[in-house]
Order: structure tokens, then sequence, then C-alpha cells
């Protein structure tokens, strides 16, 4: 390892190079670019992505260099990284979360051979800086091709579910003020759930789907009543507005879909007043203080597809570090030892597998927890979202430099 690496300059000229190397990269080329970038401080790198599941992460091949067996995320040094989002050197190995924003994509191993790695800050700073960068490009390559893809699925994918994929947003963001993470399963088999979020001034607008039936038709059905809402939304209208947005377009593509079951959400994250509409769906939980409060019981109306002229809005207030979680009725319908897991079995879990972990890993715990007790794989698709309004649980999910 060069005595140099210390010094800020060989690491600005390390990201230099990446982002001349990387900008007309195909995918399949991304990890040997970052590798061949990283060769000049001295340091061998590798990308591991984290697969579907959230189980492994997943080296991303090399040409010309022997890959790697996956890494198990629950117990190894890599996996503790992608957990904690904070970075970990072991003698001449430094593991470092891999992240797009907010969203965990892996993590980026940088050996340094026989030299030990330095204890100067400086070194540390500029791995923070390279792996940031590293991040950003694995997720601006991956819509481009397949090869990054491929790394992080362990089989293949429905045709219902690479669609909706494809329309989802990022399953983790954080800002400022608030924190939204999302998590589906089975993951290679989700037809109808689905989610949505959009943060803009002092309001986020969140919502999660699940329309009736299973496979692709219940996927087009979830991607038109998403298409609708965000078409409304960004139109200017109100929550009621947008769940009647969506009742039309079901009826005038698919009427012969019975329907989909949703809760539609605005938070005023300046002062944490929350509106709400339920359409039919399973009541969202309040978190505070990694225990249950209550669950919101207003904002009813029918399912989506079904206009219901009575439809009225829910109000609640939130407090600074309250959660909500909302989810699919696949998971509390899917059955232990015989019987509907139910949402007071759920209401436990979380308080148990989540506690006040960050959003991302809390939800992949709860999730992992809750398969784990079911009798076999979920009857439906099962989907959670778990939304917190808080400044601490931010500064505690990023890595500051």
């Amino acid at each position: 390892m060069s005595p140099s690496v210390n010094e800020p300059w060989p690491w600005r000229a390390a990201v230099a190079d990446l982002l001349q190397r990387t900008r007309l990269a195909q995918p399949d080329e991304l990890a040997g670019e970052v590798s061949a970038a990283a060769a000049p401080l001295g340091l061998a790198a590798r990308i591991y992505l984290v697969d579907q599941e959230q189980r492994s992460l997943h080296p991303v091949p090399q040409p010309e260099v022997a890959t790697p067996e996956p890494l198990a995320v629950d117990s190894t040094a890599a996996g503790r990284v992608f957990m904690t989002v904070q970075g970990v050197t072991e003698g001449s190995d430094v593991w470092l979360p891999l992240l797009d924003g907010s969203e965990r994509l892996g993590v980026l191993h940088l050996a340094a051979g026989a030299a030990p790695v330095p204890p100067d800050g400086g070194f540390q700073a500029g791995c923070d800086l390279f792996s940031q960068l590293v991040g950003h490009m694995v997720a601006t390559k991956i819509p481009y091709g397949d090869a990054l893809l491929k790394v992080k699925r362990t089989r293949r994918m429905s045709e219902a579910s690479e669609l909706l994929f494809r329309l989802l947003p990022p399953l983790t963001f954080v800002s400022r003020r608030m924190v939204v993470s999302a998590i589906l399963e089975p993951c290679y088999e989700v037809g109808g759930d689905g989610f949505d979020y959009a943060s803009d001034s002092s309001t986020l607008f969140f919502a999660i789907y699940d329309t009736a039936g299973h496979g692709l038709r219940a996927g087009l059905g979830t991607a038109t009543v998403m298409s609708a809402v965000r078409s409304a939304r960004r139109g200017g209208d109100d929550l009621v507005g947008l769940a009647r947005a969506a009742d039309r377009a079901l009826e005038a593509y698919l009427p012969e879909l019975r329907f989909t079951t949703a809760v539609l959400c605005e938070l005023d994250v300046a002062g944490g007043r929350l509106r709400y509409v339920n359409c039919g769906h399973p009541r969202p939980l309040l978190l505070r203080g990694g225990k249950v409060m209550d669950s919101l019981d207003g904002g009813r109306r029918l399912p989506l597809g079904l206009d219901d002229p009575r439809a009225e809005v829910g109000e609640a207030i939130l407090e600074r570090g309250d959660r909500l979680l909302l989810y699919t009725d696949g998971v509390i319908e899917t059955h232990v030892r015989g019987e509907e897991f139910g949402a007071e079995r759920l209401a436990e879990l979380v308080e148990q597998a989540a506690g006040e972990l960050p959003a991302p890993e809390a939800l992949r715990r709860l999730c992992h927890a809750a398969l784990s007790r079911y009798d076999g794989p979920p009857s439906d698709d099962a989907t959670l979202m778990l939304v917190e309004w808080s400044h601490d649980a931010v500064r505690a999910m990023i890595p500051t430099a």
C-alpha cells in the first residue's frame, strides 16, 4: 500500500479516475473499473451486493479474478457493516457500506494486502469517499443491463415481480426529517402488492397497495393504481381525489379485476400532522418508543375500484420518533401452527424483533422473524412499510464523514 494513501490528493485522484473510467462503462464492467481505480492506492477492491432476500452479500464478478463465495448478512463482518451502515476495519481489510443515498445496496471490500491499514483518519475518510461514489455508480448502472441485477438474485423472478420491481421506488429513503423503508415477500413471486412515496417541500406522501388476486393480473392492477395515483397527485388532487382517480382507472382499464385495497397518507413533516384514507386495508400500527401504541382506525372507505361517495379523511398527530407500520393482509393471514398469524402477533413481533433499530434493519429483521414462524411460505404477498418522523433516527442511519 502506498505510504501516501493517507493524503487527500491520492484519494481525489482515485475518485476522478473512477468517474472517468465508469462514464461509458457497461454494468458488467463496473467491478473491474472500480478495482482498477483502487489499484494505484495499493488496494484491491471487491463489490458485494445484497440479494433480494437480504440474507447474503454476493460478490460482483471481475475479469480474470476468482469470485469468492457469498457472505451471510447475519454472521460476518461484511454483514455487520450492511446492517449497521458503519465501516469496519479488520487487520488489512476495510469493509464499507455501499449506499445510494440511504438505500442499502451492499458493501465494498478494500484489501491492503500484507500492509496494515493505517489508523490515520485521512485514510478512513478517503475510503468513505471512495465507497460513496461506488455506491452511486452501482445504482446508476443497474438500469442499463442485467449483470448487476443477476448478482442480486438467487433464482428466477416471476413476470409480475419483474413488472412491480421496475415500478417501485427504492426500498429506503432518508431525509433530515423522515425515514421511509419497505420490504416485500415472496420477493421473487410478488404479484399484487406495492408501495410508493414522494417527498417534496414539507409533505411526505406514502402509500401501500394490495390488488386482489395473484400473479401478473394482480400486478397489472397495482401498476394501474400506482400510475393513476401518481398522475392525480402530480396534478394537485387531494387524498380523496387520489382514491377516486384510482377508481376511475380500474373501471376504465381493468374492469374484470375486483378491487385494490390501499392506505394513502400525507404527513406534514414540519409539524407531524398525518392525514390518511384507508381503502379497505388492514389498519396501520402506531409505534412509540419501540412499542405498539395504537392503530389508525379512521379515514375508512371502500377499496379502490369501488367508488365510495362517503370517503372521509382520517387524522392523527405524531410525536418525534413515532413510527407507522403499514402492512398487507398476506403478513397476518399466513398460518402459524394452523392459525392465522393475525395483527396481534404482528404487534408483538414488531416489538420483539425490531425495537428501536433503524427502520431498514428493523423491517429486515421483522420480515425474517415472521417468515421463520409461518407454517410455510406466505399464502399471499406480504409487504411491510415503516415510516418514521424523527431527526435522531436519521443521524443514526447515515454515517458521518
